[in-house]
């Protein structure tokens, strides 16, 4: 049987970047869950871009604006870096009205309140003249991923003037991960995950963290569950009456304690780690676990504190509990 490994820590963290690493990990499963999380983290996740940018004087992207240092494609350059948070689902408008000799920075853009800028000192455009005017509406929308402007093109003609921007709504800037060997028992061959994980500060690493796992699990539940059968009642059996049923409770113990000291430990509905942990270490029954001490169970290869957390609570749902020292 494949034990689980122990579960994922944060090592190192620092503002919009941290450093998880997953021990104990079955031989390969480094790289497996290592490629896996990195993708899914680059290519997966909702975030909210710039979709569309209409600048006034600027009917194309190769246009010069008066007064302006950066020429148009520039401009759209820098805009892509504005990271937003966003708190509804439908498009938001952004606008930037400036004038004079002055640095435009994203905090000069009037956003609306279903829409929050994060780096609000990303820098746009420079003005070198007192005279110097600049106007800029932006559309802000959520999405996943990386989404180009080809794969948003649509038949219907566009507004002269708007022009539409490659949309990064991916919250995540940079992931790497590694994979090391390490010693579990008598093994030395069972890996040890490091996963680098830096975002825009739209999102914590942990958070992201979390989202990709779920992902990751809601697709193979689908998978698992798209082949297990159905529970059928089989055809021709007799159903049980009110009174067999209460006869046959009689004639059960009448020790409830007895009756869950015999019970499976696979029937208590505990997690696969836990599951695993007691059943590689020969603890087949409640009979045999309720002779462990908290201690003793803490020792157990593949057990931490969360299995006996988890432990305590399903046998104190049958009234019973762990040797006590």
């Amino acid at each position: 049987m494949i034990l689980l490994p122990k579960q994922p820590q944060i090592v190192s963290e620092k503002d919009n970047w941290a450093r998880f690493e997953i021990e104990a990990l079955y031989p390969g499963y480094g790289v497996t869950i290592g490629n896996s999380l990195r993708r899914v983290l680059l290519s997966s996740l909702e975030g909210a871009a710039i979709t569309q940018v209409k600048i006034k004087q600027a009917s194309h992207e190769f246009s010069t604006i008066d007064g302006v240092m950066e020429d148009v494609i520039v401009i759209m350059m820098n805009l892509k870096q504005m990271r937003f948070k966003m708190h509804s689902d439908e498009p938001q408008k952004a606008f930037l009205k400036i004038k004079g000799e002055k640095e435009a920075k994203g905090s000069d853009f009037e956003i609306p309140s279903q829409a929050e800028l994060i780096n609000k000192t990303c820098h746009i455009a420079t003005l070198t003249d007192k005279k110097a005017e600049l106007e800029i509406e932006i559309l802000i929308e959520k999405g996943v991923g990386y989404s180009p402007i080809e794969a948003r093109r649509t038949k219907e003609k566009t507004e002269i003037g708007l022009m539409p921007l490659d949309a990064i709504f991916t919250p995540v800037k940079r992931v790497s991960f590694k994979v090391e060997n390490m010693r579990v028992g008598e093994r030395t061959d069972y890996d040890r995950l490091t996963l680098d994980l830096e975002t825009d500060g739209t999102i914590a690493p942990k958070e992201a963290f979390l989202r990709a796992t779920e992902i990751l699990v809601d697709h193979f539940v689908l998978l698992r569950d798209t082949f297990i059968p159905e529970q059928k009642e089989p055809k021709g059996e007799k159903k049980e009456t009110k009174p067999e049923k209460e006869e046959a409770e009689g004639n059960k113990s009448k020790d409830p304690k007895e009756d869950a000291l015999k019970i499976k430990i696979e029937d208590l509905k505990l997690s696969a780690r836990t599951l695993g942990a007691l059943e590689s270490n020969s603890i087949k029954t409640i009979a045999g676990l309720v002779k462990k001490s908290e201690k003793s169970i803490l020792e157990l290869e593949g057990m931490g504190e969360a299995g006996l957390k988890e432990i305590k609570k399903s046998l104190k749902k049958l009234n019973l509990e762990l040797k006590q020292e």
